[in-house]
């Protein structure tokens, strides 16, 4: 498989951890790696942060217009249908960037998933039904996409993993409830979340950022 096109940012010459970031929905690579010098992490060990771009598709909520999508979307509630062939090959795809990092020296348990709206359905995907334990998950302003198949492909690997999720309390593109129902789900089945809500739309706090901050400065210096 090729790899998607990605932007890569160092701290230091030779990481020993990464953080794999998904942009959501008609963004790109560089949507958050203008980010990384506003992150405090202090005491980290050197991180190569990875932000891959997603391939271009028609998106059906948007009309049918061509833009950068993780998958297509049919509709914006827990009713509509889902894309599951589009959501395992932009998986397989990530699968694909974890793999490299690993080939690279990281160890799995030193490799983070962040990603924010359609990004944040995305690592929540695949960090937990990934077969090796990560260092932790960044669930941004998203929700847990095709949820009844989740119980049945989860991965024992990633049942203690820790996960932040946050939202918009104003967030009208992915309304809170649905993200809530999704933390509901995972923490009902045992998992480490910590939620965040924040006075915000679909975007980005600057209260957030030092909770994610806090966060990865935990989960990397284990």
């Amino acid at each position: 498989m090729e790899l998607l096109p990605c932007i890569e940012i160092q701290t230091s010459e030779q990481p020993t951890a990464s953080i794999i970031w998904l942009h959501g929905l008609g963004a790109d690579g560089n949507d958050f790696a203008s980010l990384v010098p506003q992150l405090d992490l202090s005491g980290c060990p050197g991180i190569r942060f990875v932000f891959p771009s997603a391939p271009s598709m028609p998106v059906t909520v948007n009309g049918g217009y061509v833009m950068p999508a993780w998958y297509d979307i049919i509709g914006r509630s827990d009713s509509d249908p889902e894309d599951a062939a589009g959501i395992h090959r932009s998986a397989m795809a990530i699968h694909a960037l974890i793999e490299r990092e690993a080939s690279r020296g990281i160890a799995y348990d030193k490799i983070v998933l962040a990603g924010f709206s359609q990004g944040c359905a995305m690592v929540l995907h695949i960090g937990l039904r990934f077969p090796h334990r990560l260092a932790g998950i960044m669930a941004l302003s998203g929700y847990l996409p095709l949820a009844p198949s989740f119980l049945s492909e989860r991965s024992p690997a990633n049942q203690t993993t820790p996960i932040f999720m946050a939202h918009g309390d104003w967030d009208a593109v992915i309304i809170p409830e649905r993200s809530e129902r999704s933390r509901d789900l995972l923490q009902a089945n045992g998992y480490d979340v910590q939620w965040k809500s924040y006075a915000m739309e679909h975007s980005v706090h600057p209260i957030e950022v030092i909770d994610m901050c806090l966060f990865l400065r935990r989960v990397l210096n284990q």
